[in-house]
């Protein structure tokens, strides 16, 4: 029985050529207005820093304006880049959301930096070597602290709230504030087995990120449901699929599209530093080299890209071969030279698309 699963969005915020950030902002908004209107079921954004290609570094804070024409689509982070942060910081942002959008909030997190070591130092307030020390000058590595910073977390956010102990052996006890009645819905994300058995081990639901991993996603979801136990943050196993996805009028059409992305892909294994997304058509032909179109071919097995039908046959039959019934997907497509400086209408129209052939309710 092929299953039809339901829609989410992921959003990178991409910025293309003579763009500003305020203008992608601008794309993004009515990207989610739309999925909003549509009955998309989540719409999360990323976060990346150092990256002139990408405008979502702070996902608090970019949902908190993106959400705000939105009534029922969940408002989330794939994922909140845990070592460039601390817990507490991270929850009180995320319990400041619920308190506005109530409970459509998930708080999606990741145990990689979203970028180079230097610019995750950065974050966590050392410039320079790339390194934190605690007082007595040992090397501290946040991905170490992971797991006790997520449990970290669930405390924080529970009404019971985090004791933690202070000097005279007493302990000092913290909520994340505002205190809210339904605080954010903690997700795990990962692109390998260690989040897998991570979410598995304390109840919570899980995402293996595919649509950058490509490969090994099998594995870790068979791990994640084999290894779950349930907990007060889950009684049963709960996962979705991502997917890169973009939609075109014809198949050439849609494959002319995600040109940009794949050039963009490129880079990131074999070029210099990242520069914003290019356009379609002669501004990213003049540039993509058989190496960009080598590491494309290698990862876009994964994807859907094509007419909708094509696409929609795609997401169900992913849906099916990893028994999920909800899929989250990047579209890709790119912008063309005649495109709004503020819009993105080949984004618009995968979103736009796929909630027709999936027969979403609209509102």
């Amino acid at each position: 029985m092929t299953t039809t699963p339901a829609l989410s969005l992921l959003d990178l915020i991409p910025v293309r050529q003579g763009q500003t950030t305020g203008q992608a902002l601008v794309a993004s908004k009515e990207l989610v207005e739309v999925a909003d209107r549509l009955g998309f079921t989540r719409y999360w954004v990323a976060e990346h820093h150092n990256m002139p290609a990408v405008a979502s570094t702070t996902p608090a804070t970019e949902l908190m304006h993106l959400g705000q024409n939105t009534s029922r689509i969940r408002l989330g982070s794939g994922g909140v880049m845990l070592p460039n942060h601390a817990p507490l910081a991270v929850a009180e942002q995320f319990s400041l959301l619920s308190a506005v959008y109530g409970d459509r909030v998930d708080l999606g997190i990741g145990r990689a930096p979203g970028t180079d070591p230097y610019t995750s130092a950065a974050m966590r307030e050392h410039l320079g070597e790339g390194r934190f020390v605690d007082r007595d000058g040992k090397q501290i590595d946040p991905v170490e602290q992971f797991p006790q910073h997520i449990v970290d977390i669930l405390a924080l956010l529970s009404p019971a709230g985090a004791a933690f102990p202070v000097p005279g052996g007493r302990q000092h006890l913290m909520h994340a504030t505002p205190r809210v009645d339904e605080a954010a819905q903690v997700w795990l994300l990962g692109s390998s087995g260690y989040s897998a058995q991570l979410a598995a081990a304390l109840g919570l639901p899980y995402v293996f990120a595919n649509h950058f991993a490509g490969r090994g996603a099998s594995a870790a979801m068979e791990l994640y449901r084999d290894s779950f136990t349930p907990t007060e943050h889950g009684q049963e196993p709960r996962t979705f699929m991502t997917v890169n996805a973009a939609v075109g009028a014809t198949t050439q059409e849609a494959w002319d599209l995600v040109q940009p992305f794949v050039y963009q892909m490129g880079q990131l294994r074999i070029g210099p530093e990242l520069q914003a997304q290019r356009l379609v058509g002669d501004d990213v032909e003049s540039v993509m080299t058989d190496g960009h179109r080598r590491i494309g071919e290698s990862m876009w097995d994964s994807w859907a890209v094509g007419t909708a039908t094509e696409v929609a046959d795609r997401l169900r039959g992913i849906a099916d071969e990893f028994g999920v019934d909800e899929i989250m997907i990047q579209p890709i497509a790119g912008a063309g030279p005649d495109d709004p400086i503020d819009r993105v209408p080949a984004r618009v129209r995968t979103v736009e698309a796929l909630a027709a052939e999936f027969g979403l309710e609209r509102s």
